[in-house]
């Protein structure tokens, strides 16, 4: 059956009911662009009034209005006899399968979602103008028992309604369709760029680890040759040096010293970001009575009252979680120093749904405005004449727990301890 043409241009009048301005002004552009000359009103009321005034070809309306919505505008102007063959598009944000049945049930003739594309809307447009002079000499009448999820439509319409519907719907899913593909494509974009960018990450980390291991591997010999020759002056020359000249020596033997133990703890920081992890599940109780017993020379002539909880069983790396407990509790153990009493306390708790474990101290604390620091490379909180170290057990620490899928962070104050939390990929419950 061929299609009557309609004359699109002046003379063919479009009503928009819209109460966004800025929207109902830019479906007029779209429009008055094309030709049409559009009347725009503001809500459901207004609309059914301008259209029982102006019989326009075709209505335009939003769903969520003031007064009167779209669905029972479009109601009324298929109830009025000069009205019911003007054709109704609902446009609007709402897409779901209730919406686009609601539309059906009052009759509406076309369902366009927003944000919608300008030669889609015009494209529909046009279809239903070209088909309202057919839908005038084909009277008959459909009605359509539909029921969805829990709910019974009946839906009283032409055939041509039903199959403009079918058709706009169909069309509708093919743009969503297009627009999918091309969202999943940049996804698709985006993720080999970030595997790109995670391979070159992975390849400068991997390269200033070997550059970390080969510097501190050279200062070596050096360092051990300054302490060689300082040691051979010292105990070879001593009566040919004044006090002072000994003095001097004294501290260069001492700063090399100090030197060569920080060379020593950066090897192995780089060490320990090659090493292979063997996961193993270990009670971290026996672990921490390991380190308890390698601690008891440092702890010798000191009063500390050691609280040790009921820790779970975990799946680490054995050695590496023993050598994060080192440092964890000799840090302890050095920053409680100035204390009469020192009380060292290790357990767990359920923080956000999560088993997390602790070291505490009643120690020197810190000051928590530089805990972005904590965990750096040879960075110190306090003075190297007050407590020994090199600045690279905490970073060993962040590292160990790292590698083992979890994080750890601090609280803190100055004079009050300190206690360092701390959480692992997976724990298991004692036997």
């Amino acid at each position: 059956m061929n299609q009557p043409k309609t004359d699109f241009g002046i003379g063919v009048e479009i009503l928009v009911a819209e109460d966004s301005p800025t929207q109902a002004e830019q479906l007029k552009h779209y429009l008055t662009a094309r030709g049409y000359t559009v009347t725009v009103v503001g809500n459901g009321k207004q609309a059914l009034a301008a259209a029982l005034e102006r019989k326009p070809r075709l209505v335009i309306t939003d769903i969520v209005m003031p007064e009167m919505d779209g669905y029972d505008l479009c109601k009324e102007i298929k109830s009025q006899a000069g009205l019911a063959d003007v054709p109704v598009i609902l446009l609007t944000s709402l897409s779901t399968a209730h919406d686009v049945l609601k539309g059906l049930e009052c009759g509406a003739d076309n369902f366009i979602r927003k944000p919608y594309d300008e030669k889609y809307l015009l494209s529909r447009v046009e279809y239903i103008l070209a088909n309202q002079e057919l839908r005038k000499s084909e009277r008959m009448r459909v009605g359509v028992h539909l029921y969805f999820a829990g709910q019974t439509y009946f839906i009283t319409s032409e055939r041509h309604q039903i199959l403009d519907l079918l058709i706009s719907t169909y069309e509708e899913a093919v743009r969503i369709n297009e627009d999918l593909e091309t969202k999943q494509r940049e996804l698709s974009r985006e993720h080999d760029l970030l595997r790109e960018r995670t391979s070159q990450l992975a390849e400068a980390n991997k390269q200033l680890e070997a550059f970390s291991y080969s510097v501190a591997h050279d200062l070596r010999a050096p360092l051990r040759q300054i302490n060689g020759f300082v040691s051979v002056l010292i105990d070879d020359f001593a009566s040919q040096l004044g006090p002072a000249a000994e003095r001097h020596l004294q501290t260069i033997r001492e700063g090399s010293e100090k030197m060569g133990r920080m060379v020593d703890d950066l090897l192995n920081l780089a060490r320990l970001d090659r090493k292979e992890m063997e996961l193993k599940i270990t009670p971290l109780n026996s672990t921490v009575n390991v380190v308890l017993t390698e601690l008891q020379a440092q702890c010798a002539n000191r009063k500390i009252e050691w609280d040790i909880g009921s820790l779970p069983s975990v799946a680490c790396d054995p050695g590496l979680m023993k050598l994060a407990f080192t440092n964890l509790l000799s840090n302890a153990v050095k920053y409680t120093l100035r204390k009469d009493l020192a009380v060292i306390q290790v357990g767990q708790v359920l923080l956000d749904g999560h088993v997390t474990l602790f070291v505490r101290d009643n120690g020197a604390g810190f000051n928590l405005q530089h805990a972005s620091k904590l965990f750096g490379v040879f960075q110190r909180f306090h003075a190297a004449d007050e407590f020994e170290g090199s600045g690279v057990g905490l970073a060993t620490v962040q590292r160990i727990i790292r590698k083992h899928g979890g994080r750890i962070w601090a609280e803190a104050e100055p004079g009050k301890g300190a206690t360092f939390y701390f959480t692992l990929g997976r724990i298991f419950p004692l036997p």
